[in-house]
C-alpha cells in the first residue's frame, strides 16, 4: 500500500477532494501523484505537466476541468516537484536518460488503474510533458485523444547556438560531466528571478502571481535550470521523435503567437502533418497558453473538453 504524500491545497485552488500519493518507478525513484476525483466523472485526464513544474501547479485546471465533468491525475517527474532529485544539487533540472521518463509514465498509468479512476483517459501535456507524451503515444499510451499546449517537440535556439549546445552537451555528457547547469541558465527559479514585465509564461497578472504565490509559499516544490545532460538528451529526444509518423490518437494543440521557449516550426510542421490533428493558435498568449487569463482559460479549456467529447 503506498502512503499519502504531502499536497498543498491551499495553493493549488483546485476542486475539493485533491490528494496526492507516493509511487514508486520501475528502477526505483519514488514519484508523485496527484488526483483530483470527480464523482460521476465521465473520464480521466492524464496530466504531463513541463520541466520545473509540479502538481499544484495545476489546481486550477484541474477545476475547471471537474466542471466539465472530467476527474485529473497529475505527476510529479523524477528530478522535480516533490519525486526524488537525481543530483545532490536540488535545484538542477537533471535526467539520466530521456527515456527514464517513460518509467514515470508507466508508474502514473499504474496508479491510474489502481485508484480506479474512471475511463477513458485522455491525454493533457504540456511543454516537456508533450516531449513525454508523444513517446508515450508512440509506446502506446492507451487515451481516447490527446491535448497538447506548447509542446516540447524542439527547443528554441539561437541558429548559431544550435551546433554548440549540441556539441557541449554532448561531449559533458560522454565525460560523466553532465550534472552541471547548462551555460546561461538559471540557478534559481523563473518565477523569483524574473519580473512579470515581459515574462516568457503568461501575460496575465493575475496568473502570475498565483505561480509565484505557490513558488514563495513552498520552495521545496521548485527547480531552476537545466543540466547539460537534460540539455543533451532532450535535444536527442526531440530529433528521434521528428523523424517518427505521428500517432493515431485525434489531438488538439494550443499554441501562443508569443511563444519564445519551444520550437515553433517543430509543432507546425508536426501538426502539418498529423491526421486528425488541429493546431489551434492562441493569439497574444506565451508558453503556459492554459494559464493566461480567465477569460482565455475557460474557452480553451471548454474547447478541449468538447474535442476530447467529440
Amino acid at each position: 500500500m503506498t502512503a499519502d504524500a504531502p499536497f498543498f491545497a491551499e495553493i493549488a485552488e483546485g476542486p475539493d477532494g485533491g490528494h496526492a500519493m507516493w509511487m514508486h518507478a520501475q528502477d526505483g525513484v519514488r514519484l508523485r501523484a496527484g488526483y483530483w476525483p470527480q464523482e460521476g466523472a465521465s473520464g480521466t485526464v492524464l496530466l504531463f505537466p513541463g520541466r520545473t513544474e509540479y502538481i499544484e501547479k495545476y489546481g486550477r485546471t484541474a477545476a475547471d476541468l471537474a466542471g466539465k465533468g472530467f476527474a485529473t491525475l497529475a505527476i510529479d517527474w523524477r528530478g522535480q516537484g516533490l519525486a526524488d532529485r537525481l543530483d545532490d544539487e536540488q535545484m538542477l533540472g537533471h535526467v539520466g536518460k530521456f527515456s527514464d521518463y517513460q518509467l514515470d509514465v508507466q508508474a502514473l498509468l499504474a496508479k491510474a488503474r489502481a485508484l480506479g479512476a474512471p475511463e477513458p483517459y485522455y491525454l493533457l501535456a504540456h511543454s516537456m510533458g508533450g516531449c513525454i507524451g508523444l513517446r508515450a503515444l508512440h509506446e502506446g499510451l492507451p487515451v481516447k485523444a490527446a491535448a497538447f499546449s506548447a509542446p516540447m517537440w524542439g527547443i528554441s535556439l539561437a541558429r548559431h547556438m544550435r551546433p554548440i549546445a549540441t556539441l557541449l552537451s554532448t561531449v559533458t555528457t560522454l565525460f560523466g560531466i553532465g550534472a552541471q547547469f547548462a551555460p546561461g541558465t538559471a540557478r534559481e527559479t523563473y518565477l523569483l528571478s524574473s519580473p512579470f514585465e515581459d515574462n516568457m509564461l503568461t501575460t496575465d497578472a493575475d496568473t502570475w502571481a498565483y505561480m509565484k504565490r505557490q513558488a514563495e509559499a513552498q520552495p521545496a516544490l521548485t527547480l531552476a535550470g537545466p543540466s547539460l545532460q537534460w540539455l543533451h538528451e532532450a535535444l536527442v529526444e526531440c530529433k528521434a521523435l521528428a523523424a517518427m509518423p505521428s500517432p493515431p490518437q485525434r489531438t488538439l494543440t494550443f499554441l501562443g503567437t508569443q511563444e519564445r521557449i519551444v520550437d515553433v516550426p517543430s509543432i507546425k510542421t508536426r501538426m502539418a502533418n498529423w491526421p486528425g490533428g488541429t493546431l489551434r493558435p492562441v493569439e497574444g498568449a506565451e508558453h503556459e497558453v492554459l494559464m493566461e487569463d480567465a477569460a482565455t482559460r475557460a474557452q480553451l479549456n471548454a474547447e478541449m473538453v468538447a474535442f476530447f467529447q467529440g
